[in-house]
């Protein structure tokens, strides 16, 4: 970790970079900020620029460390059960570590691809009895954890990392947006229960599957917010310019409609049709994974969903429970600083390596707490 006073966290997706800083020692010194929408990547250098720039002259901090919140319609969560017989000795926290460390070396011989972003210990089960938690001195002669590897491909990761590298700036943590924001919600409303988040971004959804404290999955289908605009631009037959500003000013007001040659019930249509067929989707991927009660409660949230307002959501046809959920740049931001700080504690905390010379253990379970 830097010795910097304060801890900066982008949150990078397709159309928007978010972002805040904020001081290690004293919380409620915190800036934020955010770009422009954009549809493609030929200024996002700038527009990290422009938010590093700002942050260093509000925190009088030179910025050269940050951490990247990413997601992305090809990441992977690979749920695995691994066990062990331990004979009736004492358990220790270096057998569960032995048992991580082998099933890691699975993922990253199978999935070459990608870089592991998340380790998630959702279950450990010792002679039969399941624990959410690791217990404290308990004799074992056999034990099994249920692990979940949440992974984002590494042509992403290091697309990223080159941005900021070319403003001499390193990338320490790589996190899961959508998996940091689902649990930072799933917490500070204390939901329990089976609960899905549907996270709506630019051309992709995350469907997030919680059930009480465990996580079951992390999915992902290729249609998201820009799926909408495009609807709009071919139906009513104007540009992809014209149409996105038609979405963002949906849900504000009526009174940009008065001048357009269409009516307020046909774009809603439009708009409409089209998060059904998400929500419609993400139930269907739901179902497949789901060994739960058939009914769940849903949460909608994303820069995608932006489109609506909570009174809308009595207009749209659909079966499950549904709430939306409105995000801010600080709602973001804030949930990658919780999940830095050990909020969830499944998960088995990852470190970046440092370029010190380490002896073979260390360098075998550096990641771990």
């Amino acid at each position: 970790m830097s010795n910097k006073n304060f801890q900066t966290f982008f949150d990078c997706s397709l159309s928007k970079v978010r972002a805040g800083t904020s001081n290690k020692d004293n919380p409620n010194q915190t800036y934020y900020a955010e770009s422009e929408f954009f549809a493609n990547h030929s200024d996002l250098d700038l527009e990290i620029k422009k938010i590093v720039t700002s942050f260093e002259k509000d925190t009088n901090e030179y910025i050269d460390i940050v951490n990247l919140m990413l997601d992305s319609q090809k990441m992977l969560s690979i749920g695995i059960s691994i066990s062990k017989k331990l004979d009736g000795f004492k358990l220790k926290q270096s057998n569960v570590k032995f048992l991580i460390q082998e099933t890691k070396q699975q993922i990253l011989k199978y999935y070459t691809s990608y870089n592991i972003t998340h380790i998630i210990i959702n279950n450990y089960k010792i002679d039969g009895v399941d624990y959410l938690h690791l217990p404290d001195e308990i004799e074992c002669h056999f034990i099994s954890l249920d692990i979940l590897f949440i992974c984002l491909p590494k042509d992403m990761v290091l697309y990223f990392k080159d941005i900021f590298s070319k403003s001499n700036i390193l990338v320490d943590q790589i996190i899961c947006s959508s998996y940091a924001k689902s649990i930072n919600y799933k917490n500070s409303l204390n939901l329990s229960g089976h609960v899905i988040f549907i996270d709506v971004g630019f051309d992709k959804t995350s469907i997030i599957s919680y059930f009480s404290d465990k996580i079951l999955s992390l999915d992902v289908v290729s249609i998201g917010g820009n799926h909408i605009t495009k609807d709009i631009s071919k139906v009513l037959k104007i540009n992809l310019e014209e149409a996105e500003n038609l979405k963002i000013n949906f849900a504000k007001n009526e009174a940009f409609l008065d001048n357009k040659d269409f009516s307020l019930e046909l774009l809603q249509k439009i708009i409409f049709a089209r998060v059904e067929e998400i929500l419609e989707i993400c139930v269907e991927s739901i179902k497949l994974k789901s060994t739960t009660a058939p009914h769940f409660k849903m949460i909608l949230m994303g820069g995608g969903s932006k489109v609506l307002d909570n009174q809308d959501m009595d207009k749209i046809s659909f079966a499950n429970d549904i709430d939306l959920l409105k995000e801010t740049t600080e709602d973001i931001c804030q949930s990658g600083f919780k999940l830095a700080m050990g909020s969830n504690k499944q998960e088995v905390l990852i470190v970046p390596k440092k370029l010190i010379k380490q002896g073979f253990f260390e360098k075998l379970f550096h990641f771990f707490k």
